[in-house]
Formats: C-alpha cells, structure tokens, sequence
C-alpha cells in the first residue's frame, strides 16, 4: 500500500489497517487519522506514537500490558508470534523457556507489564542479555524504555503495510 492510498482510507478503513500494529490497541490508530494526510511512513509512524505519548498513564499501561510474554507458550497475535518465531524465541530448550519464564515473571511482578523488547534483528541471547539488565532498571525509567520499544515493534509492523518509499517526500 503506497502512502497516497493510505491517507484516502476512510477512518473505519484506516483502523482496519493498522490499527494492529500497536498490539491489540486500534484506539492508537484512530486517534492518529484525523492528521491525514501523512508524509511518509515514519510520519504516519510519528503521529502515532505521539498519540500514545499524550495518552494517560493508564491508556500506555493498557497497551504495555496488552502485548504477550516473550517466548511465551500461549495465544498471541500473529504478528507477535512471527516477530518472536525470527528471534528463535519459538525453539527455547526447557532450561532457557523455564529461565525466561521466571524472568518474565519478575519482571511482571516488578514493573507491572511484560517485559518489552522489539525482537527483529536480535537472537535470544540478546534478548536475554537486555532482560536480566532491565530487570534492574528504575521502574520509571523502565516504562519509557518500554514505550520505546512498542514504537520500535510498531515501525517494523508499519513497513510491511506501507511500500517502501524515500522517507522524505518533495
């Protein structure tokens, strides 16, 4: 989809089409339509994280919380499950599925929200490395490093919808 066809969606069109590339939050997408038309991928991208930026504290908990565990053995989105599959997430032994899984949880217990981390282009041991180093990090600062890293997740999943084209357009 050229970035002309997606700024002549409709709102409901709109949402249909990215509305999941903030993970089970279409509300991101809908907030952000209304500031068609859209430059470029990363300006389409930079609306929407500014909506989840200017969202209430319990709105960007809602979707911190709304993605899955990594390497989680449970129901997720498609997308989350690709994304986690590329990394090698998908084939843990049992000794490093039950090692993320304890980590998950304390990071969960600690911070109130899976541990977030944009998964492309890492394996699982830069994965793990960042999670039991997050897991020391301030909570407040830890929220933002989080919020950071659904942007990042969300411009990776903008790209497979939006054609490749010069970021800046004359």
């Amino acid at each position: 989809m050229t970035i002309d066809q997606l700024n002549a969606l409709g709102k409901e069109a709109f949402v249909q089409r990215v509305g999941w590339v903030f993970e089970h939050s279409p509300w991101v997408a809908e907030r952000a339509w209304p500031h068609r038309p859209f430059s470029s991928l990363a300006d389409v991208h930079a609306k929407m994280t500014s909506e989840v930026t200017h969202a209430s504290r319990e709105q960007q908990l809602a979707l911190l919380r709304a993605h899955p565990d990594l390497g989680a053995r449970a129901a997720m989105s498609a997308s989350s499950a690709n994304e986690q599959a590329g990394a090698g997430l998908d084939q843990l032994t049992a000794q490093e599925f039950e090692r993320l899984h304890q980590w998950n949880n304390a990071y969960k217990q600690k911070f109130g929200f899976p541990f977030l981390f944009a998964v492309k282009g890492s394996d699982k041991f830069q994965i793990f490395a960042a999670l039991e180093h997050r897991l020391n990090c301030d909570p407040e600062d830890e929220f933002l490093e989080a919020l950071r890293h659904v942007y990042r997740i969300a411009r990776f999943r903008l790209q497979t919808i939006i054609d490749n084209q010069p970021e800046e357009r004359l």
